[in-house]
């Protein structure tokens, strides 16, 4: 089959997308599985796909085994100029930087470049019901708050206590709810599943916006959660990382669209639309927001804006804020897993600096929690994490290669917590199990990376949510 001629990037504009016989490369598949989604949208639409990515095969072996069965050709271990030279159309991994030289290359010769969220944006059925959001932090966790509530009062009529839709239905009775972008799993695949009336809500990543802006497309309803120096590395300065933020306000409709800014961000932030919303930072106080099952006052913040973004899709606040009275939180992230005899216990292995272990401590009350702290040594310095953790907490147990190193400073701290050097999760889980009661929590928030024991920070949670419902008989939530 010959490929397709192009004509600049017009061809990318059609409806429907056109894609046989194409020559797309998809640049960079990830160790997760990042370039898999687009890769099977690509290949099922007859595109003649390559797959390059600068890993080893043997490192990519996981997402490989993901396309298996499919008509993919793959280049791995590095990248070859001819490639991007000589293809219809380029999809980019949002973490490769801009200045890439192979980029440059598709550049030269005048191939489109795009991505997966790009293309998903192009394709959606209709703007004006997508929810962008994006910040610094509390990004993720929001996202998850807003689909949760949205699915809770707007989606199906099982969610509202009636019958499932027949088989027989032609569509369902009630718009759906898809979650995507940053949060992980790619909508492209849903796209004939997508119907006009659906939402779909994004997390986006000033990677992604990056991208977005050659589109010059922002979402209807807009939230930005927060602002802080993040991805230098990426962007280069904090200015530019600003301004691709800045994207997903940019180009709303000032008539028709709604913009929320979190706190602290009007400053940083300009709005074209008359509909722009400001939240302050007590929003977390205000009683429409329940006691959450997830702990901390920046997640009652994230509860609030969450609430205020589906206020802004027509969702009554009063029943927004009653939906997230069930929400567990993300898989990994001050995750509630289940409470036994009084005791709660949290996966927070996503938590792999001090001081994201230190917020997930400061979460719940000194003397109740029992912590779980450890893993690779990146070469951070943890003697304050430590310091901290025996002033605050009941117990402290320690695993992996930093294990001894945090116990040891521990013990040279103030404080009344016992310290427990564990080895394994296993180990902690049982000793903190013995020395807890009713009250009490038992938190993973390692502070370290997983390599070492498990191969990434969700087979560590999940190795975690294993052992505490091994050990309590519980069925997580």
């Amino acid at each position: 089959m010959t490929s397709a001629p192009v004509q600049g990037d017009n061809w990318l504009d059609a409806r429907p997308l056109d894609l046989r016989g194409r020559r797309v490369v998809v640049m960079g598949l990830g160790r997760f599985g990042g370039g898999v989604g687009v890769t099977r949208f690509l290949v099922a639409r007859g595109a003649k796909v390559l797959v390059t990515d600068s890993d080893k095969p043997e490192d990519l072996r996981d997402s490989v085994k993901q396309l298996e069965g499919l008509d993919v050709a793959f280049k791995l271990g590095g990248h070859e100029t001819n490639d991007f030279a000589d293809a219809d159309l380029i999809v980019v991994n949002p973490a490769v930087k801009p200045g890439n030289e192979y980029l440059a290359a598709a550049r030269a010769a005048g191939v489109p470049l795009t991505s997966e969220i790009r293309l998903l944006t192009r394709l959606l059925p209709s703007r004006l019901r997508t929810i962008g959001i994006t910040g610094s932090a509390g990004k993720s966790t929001t996202t998850a708050m807003v689909g949760h509530i949205l699915r809770r009062t707007l989606a199906s009529p099982q969610a509202r206590g009636g019958s499932p839709p027949r088989a027989s239905d032609p569509t369902p009775p009630h718009p759906q709810v898809h979650l995507g972008g940053n949060l992980g799993g790619s909508l492209l695949n849903d796209l004939d599943r997508i119907g006009p009336d659906d939402w779909v809500v994004l997390e986006l990543s000033s990677f992604m916006l990056e991208g977005l802006r050659e589109d010059k497309w922002s979402p209807h309803i807009a939230l930005v959660t927060n602002l802080s120096k993040n991805h230098i590395d990426w962007h280069g300065t904090f200015e530019a990382y600003r301004d691709a933020k800045r994207v997903i306000l940019a180009h709303q409709d000032p008539d028709e669209d709604i913009a929320l800014l979190g706190p602290g961000t009007s400053e940083h932030f300009d709005t074209v639309t008359d509909r722009t919303v400001q939240i302050e930072a007590d929003a977390g106080d205000d009683p429409l927001v329940p006691s959450l099952l997830i702990p901390g006052r920046h997640n009652r913040l994230n509860a609030a804006m969450a609430v205020l973004v589906c206020a802004a899709a027509g969702v009554d606040p009063v029943e927004g804020g009653q939906a997230l009275a069930d929400f567990a939180g993300l898989p990994h992230r001050l995750q509630f897993v289940a409470e036994h005899n009084g005791v709660r216990f949290f996966n927070d292995s996503k938590s792999t600096t001090p001081e994201a272990a230190r917020l997930a401590m400061e979460a719940f009350a000194k003397d109740t929690v029992h912590v779980i702290l450890g893993g690779y040594d990146k070469g951070s310095d943890l003697s304050q994490l430590a310091a901290f953790a025996r002033d605050h907490c009941r117990g402290v147990y320690t695993v992996g290669a930093t294990g001894p190193a945090i116990a040891s400073a521990a013990r040279d701290a103030s404080g009344s917590a016992h310290v427990i050097e564990c080895e394994t999760l296993d180990n902690a889980l049982r000793e903190s199990l013995s020395r807890s009661r009713a009250g009490d929590v038992i938190l993973l928030s390692p502070a370290c990376a997983s390599w070492g024991q498990f191969t990434n920070f969700e087979q560590r949670g999940a190795r975690f949510v294993e052992a505490v419902l091994k050990y309590t008989s519980e069925v997580a939530r």
